[in-house]
């Protein structure tokens, strides 16, 4: 199934029935009067957001929703069968907007929502309904109204506790299969993820939280290089960040380094060299999230450098790698990082795994809280965890 996060429809209630215009004719009755009957109500179009669906696929060959037109009134002051409603179900997480003025009509949050998109047409009147001791015979009815047409717009945003980011190739598709049962394709190519991935992670104690693994990120992706543009809406409703960062990176400073500078220059040099251009890939995403929407530099971040095993014939160097980019951690966001932060993983051989889950499961557990999920996208919330 294609992952379809956007669609336009058409959208339009049913028309009223109209009323009826009837005598009753008895033969003990010859002036019985007006009898009609009104007309039925057109149907309603709902919208009903539902856990089990995850994209807009149904709407890629479908894009127009007409409800059914009331019935007429008959005679013996019978009225119309009023039209079928229609629901329409989307995924949670989907923002319903006027498609023409862009106005947000709709956020659905939550399974089992329904919201009354377009209400239908009233019935005409009777002509029953018209009589007077002076006007005992009107000879008309009204004609049903029409029902509530709307051009809308649709766009999923993932609903996820974690959300995974970082450049290409850093190794999220295979942390998330790691922390959860999602398989997503994993490869030794930039560009691998082409949709975003969710997983359920379930904790020692039953607990769950919901991985969103969002597509590679490079510079430019507010712009729209690469998929980040495309995909990037999906990290508003995120509670916290792990903004993974691949060591291999880091080790190809390291040699490019190296093999750069004259045999003159001191270790320490080509060190911090390196360093800067490792943790020029931090700065990056950072800027491309600014770009896109400054808000999400509020959301909680913990970042991680994945494959940590790559160094440990050289604890040293990882070490001194962990101090200087606390350092840009706590300028960059303007407050202390984690106490283990950055914690250092293996995604392929889950060495640290298991401290970043027991990480993630605390500080979503401090997210529940009223208060601080109202503060969580608030340029005020800075404080993360001490």
């Amino acid at each position: 199934m294609r992952f379809i996060d956007e669609a336009t429809i058409q959208i339009a209630a049913g028309h009223g029935g109209p009323g009826c215009v009837s005598f009753r004719r008895e033969a003990f009755a010859p002036r019985g009067g007006p009898d009609g009957g009104d007309g039925g109500a057109g149907g309603d179009i709902f919208f009903r957001a539902s856990a089990q669906l995850s994209t807009l696929q149904d709407f890629r060959f479908r894009r127009t929703y007409q409800a059914p037109n009331g019935m007429g009134g008959s005679s013996t002051n019978k009225a119309g069968k009023d039209g079928d409603d229609i629901t329409i179900r989307v995924p949670v997480g989907t923002v319903v907007k006027n498609a023409e003025t862009g106005e947000v009509l709709i956020d659905f949050t939550e399974d089992g929502q329904i919201w009354i998109a377009c209400k239908g047409g009233r019935g005409g009147k009777g002509n029953a309904h018209f009589t007077t001791a002076t006007f005992q015979a009107p000879k008309f009815a009204q004609p049903g109204e029409d029902g509530a047409n709307l051009s809308i717009k649709l766009e999923l945003k993932l609903l996820a506790d974690v959300g995974i980011i970082g450049f290409p190739n850093a190794g999220k598709s295979t942390l998330i299969s790691r922390l959860s049962a999602a398989k997503p394709k994993i490869a030794d190519y930039p560009f691998t993820t082409l949709t975003p991935n969710l997983g359920v992670v379930v904790g020692p104690d039953r607990e769950t939280f919901v991985v969103a693994d969002i597509p590679g990120l490079i510079k430019g992706a507010h712009r729209g290089l690469g998929l980040g543009h495309k995909f990037l809406k999906h990290m508003e409703r995120t509670r916290i960040f792990v903004h993974l960062l691949d060591g291999v990176q880091l080790l190809e400073a390291v040699t490019s380094d190296k093999s750069a500078v004259e045999t003159s220059s001191s270790g320490d040099d080509i060190q911090e060299s390196a360093f800067d251009k490792f943790i020029e890939n931090y700065h990056v995403i950072r800027k491309e999230l600014e770009l896109f929407n400054p808000a999400l530099l509020h959301k909680p971040e913990l970042v991680v450098i994945n494959k940590g095993d790559l160094f440990e014939s050289d604890p040293d160097l990882m070490e001194a790698l962990r101090k200087k980019l606390r350092q840009e951690i706590a300028v960059h966001r303007g407050n202390h990082p984690y106490p283990n932060e950055p914690m250092v993983i293996s995604a392929a051989s889950g060495k640290g795994i298991d401290g970043l889950l027991g990480f993630l499961f605390q500080e979503l557990a401090s997210l529940k809280t009223p208060d601080t999920l109202k503060l969580q996208n608030a340029p005020e919330f800075r404080e993360l965890s001490k």
